[in-house]
């Protein structure tokens, strides 16, 4: 709506945008008074408890940061304390008298004036009008985050302030900052210099050297700095896993003593603290005096995933401690260990958070666990008594492209696992950004727009979710996100991809929709054998294609172009969409399309989480595909992924099998023939697309191929004694020409 109203010396029309279509994340109530508004114009008349009349001029300057040039008569803003709000509650009349807040703290305050922040239109230049109204708002969750990996790739101290104000202003609670890993430590430690020295500096592939840290007058002035936005900053300091960094510095902390570089790759490391020895909890326990010196924070996260136990087995000091402390094994040494380290903090009132990890073993006393790898984690913890913080790779790990979680998908996030009633022992929710492959300028593409589904997510009750809702909202937002310099990303792949069984033989059809508003673009597939390429079509052009190759899809929003073209692998052939049985169980994190995945005409790219590829872990894979008639089949093909930095490696062996009756079957088993010949577990750094082929030359109806899982990984793999991954993504039936 617009209203006509009086500014300064003239009249000037001003939109009001309805709050319903303005706020996210949404209040628990609001309701309109009529559609009259109060005009304001960036000057202010406050009226303060004396209490709270230090955090005026914060106040003030928060609610006032969007605003570029002042004018009009200052409106009153009037605080009051009522004890009876929840903390972080607020109650807010807007009326002709000016505006009122209610809150229990300066907490619920700031949420308030944060509110007020969203009223105003981003493109408003002077003057902008508040619809009258009351509201009523809190949180459903007390914990909202993000993590942030500074570790992986190292993040200027400006850039983790402006993501503080990019959280409070999305009423986030909490910075989860990742301040120690493998690839770098970024945390000054005045005992152990070295940890900085050494530690924070990595030499990459190509020579380059990448690195840094934060010293502690950085700390200290990030810390105030999310103080003042109401943002607690929680510290990762990883144990008794991801230490890599810390051995560098300091080789007696591990089991071996050796001498090693900060590693410049990614993955999971068997080099880890050393149980054994009470030298290794004395360096901890002073990291993590100077640790909780600098951060005030309840919370202390001391990560606890993916530590290998190759280097306990065969270290005689971490040998004596499991028979000195009783343990039964590894797994309960670690327990052991992260117990000790819980207790210590205990000792300077603080709590542990860890990974869903520490649960194995057995859970320390009053242990937070933060579940990541799906709802399970959290659950049991809840089950045992323990406090969870939800943080699944199925929806909050922002370092997944949207091909693999978008943000609808986000939206779709419930934190409380089915089967539990009210949140319980549920604190909420994070939104994980590794940075493994995000340096610093691309993280915002990655965080945004999903973690303003998320803010809605962790905030608002579940009964005012509603996505169609949500994503007219966020088109509002999309606005106000540029005018905070917000280097946003997709909320989801542009396009939709919509292919069927085509209606000639060995064929498939394909066609696209825009999945995002504004979008248009053209579509053309270029074959790998020698056909001529089929001329560009409009995306929405149902095209009928036979053979291996790509499709390239050209794409512009608003008559902007969208980047470099997309590109789909693509497969016709007789198999696609054939019957299909499968003989594996289908993994919740790699489900490849789902049952007809490997015969669905769609072949896997370098992104392994591109959706195309199937998985298992520690387990043979099989598919089996009905052809329907007999056929002249020229030859079968299956792809591979590897990248066993991920723990992902080639198959044992490899079965290709065909039948003209479905009882009777042919072809052998083919054995370390993959990779030009080498075995499934050579070393190797990089992530490939292995293909495999067999020559039938045969009349069949059904084909078969199966996969032998080469068991754990090996002893020199880094996670050593670990199930190792298969991944496979179309059998291809080949016939002739």
């Amino acid at each position: 709506m617009v209203l006509l109203v009086a500014v300064g010396t003239g009249c000037e029309s001003i939109e009001i945008k309805p709050i319903s279509e303005a706020l996210i994340p949404a209040p628990q109530a609001w309701m309109a008074h009529n559609e009259s508004a109060l005009v304001c114009g960036g000057s202010w008349e406050w009226a303060v408890p004396e209490t709270w009349a230090e955090a005026q001029e914060s106040w003030e300057e928060w609610l006032n940061a969007d605003v570029r040039n002042s004018s009009g008569a200052p409106i009153p803003i009037a605080v009051t304390t009522n004890a009876n709000l929840p903390e972080e509650g607020y109650e807010l009349v807007i009326n002709e008298q000016g505006i009122h807040i209610d809150a229990s703290t300066p907490h619920g305050v700031f949420h308030a004036l944060t509110t007020l922040r969203w009223m105003r239109p981003p493109d408003a230049q002077k003057a902008w009008a508040i619809p009258h109204g009351a509201m009523r708002d809190a949180p459903r969750f007390p914990h909202r985050g993000l993590l942030l990996d500074c570790c992986r790739h190292f993040m200027e101290p400006d850039y983790v302030k402006r993501m503080i104000d990019l959280l409070a202003l999305h009423k986030m609670s909490v910075l989860h900052w990742h301040l120690t890993e493998d690839q770098g430590w970024r945390i000054e430690i005045d005992a152990y210099p070295k940890l900085t020295e050494v530690g924070a500096w990595r030499t990459e592939a190509d020579g380059s050297t990448h690195g840094g840290y934060y010293t502690k007058e950085q700390i200290r002035d990030i810390v105030a700095h999310a103080a003042s936005r109401h943002i607690t900053v929680i510290p990762e300091i990883e144990l008794p896993g991801h230490s890599s960094a810390a051995l560098a510095s300091y080789p007696w902390l591990g089991c071996t003593g050796e001498t090693m570089e900060v590693p410049h790759d990614w993955g999971v490391f068997k080099d880890i603290y050393c149980a054994g020895q009470d030298t290794t909890f004395a360096f901890l326990e002073t990291v993590l005096d100077e640790v909780m010196e600098l951060f005030p924070s309840e919370y202390i996260h001391i990560g606890g995933d993916e530590a290998p136990k190759v280097r306990w087995e065969a270290c005689p000091k971490c040998q004596r401690r499991i028979a000195e402390a009783g343990l039964h094994d590894e797994h309960e040494l670690q327990s052991w260990f992260i117990g000790r380290i819980g207790r210590y903090l205990e000792q300077h009132d603080r709590k542990l958070i860890g990974w869903d990890e520490i649960l194995e073993g057995g859970l320390p006393e009053g242990a937070t666990v933060q579940s990541w790898r799906g709802m399970n984690g959290g659950l049991d913890a809840v089950e045992s008594g323990h406090d969870a913080i939800m943080s699944p790779t199925s929806h909050c790990y922002f370092d997944y492209p949207v091909e693999s979680t978008d943000l609808e998908e986000v939206y779709g996030f419930e934190p409380v696992p089915e089967g539990l009633k009210g949140t319980g022992r549920i604190l909420g929710g994070e939104c994980n950004m590794w940075s493994e492959h995000a340096p610093q300028h691309l993280v915002d593409s990655k965080v945004f727009p999903r973690l303003v589904a998320m803010s809605e997510v962790l905030w608002s009750d579940t009964a005012s979710r509603d996505w169609a809702n949500f994503k007219e909202r966020m088109e509002w937002h999309y606005a106000r996100l540029e005018s905070w310099e917000v280097d946003y990303g997709w909320e989801t792949v542009p396009i939709a991809m919509e292919w069927s069984k085509g209606s000639i033989p060995g064929s498939i059809q394909v066609a696209f929709a825009p999945a995002m508003s504004g979008v248009s673009g053209e579509a053309q597939f270029e074959p790998m054998d020698d056909r001529q390429a089929l001329a560009g079509q409009p995306i929405s052009t149902v095209q009928t294609l036979q053979g291996e190759g790509t499709m390239k899809v050209a794409l512009n929003r608003k008559g902007v172009s969208m980047g470099a073209p997309l590109e789909f692998p693509i497969a016709g052939h007789p198999g696609a969409f054939s019957p299909i049985q499968i003989d594996h169980p289908i993994n919740p994190y790699y489900p490849g399309r789902g049952e007809q995945g490997l015969a669905d005409g769609r072949l896997g790219t370098l992104d392994f989480r591109d959706g195309s590829w199937q998985a298992c872990q520690g387990e043979d894979m099989a598919v089996q595909l009905d052809l329907g008639a007999p056929m002249a089949i020229d030859s079968l093909s299956m792809q591979f992924y590897r990248y066993q930095d991920a723990w992902i490696f080639l198959p044992d062996s490899i079965r290709f099998q065909w039948s003209s009756d479905g009882e009777n079957w042919e072809g052998a088993w083919m054995v370390q023939k993959l990779s030009g010949g080498a075995s499934a577990f050579t070393p190797n750094e990089l992530q490939d697309v292995n293909r495999v082929a067999a020559a039938v030359d045969a009349t069949v109806r059904w084909v078969r191929f199966e996969a032998l899982n080469p068991g754990p990984c090996p002893d020199w793999h880094d996670a050593a004694s670990s199930a190792s991954w298969l991944f496979l993504d179309e059998l291809v039936v080949h016939t002739h020409q």
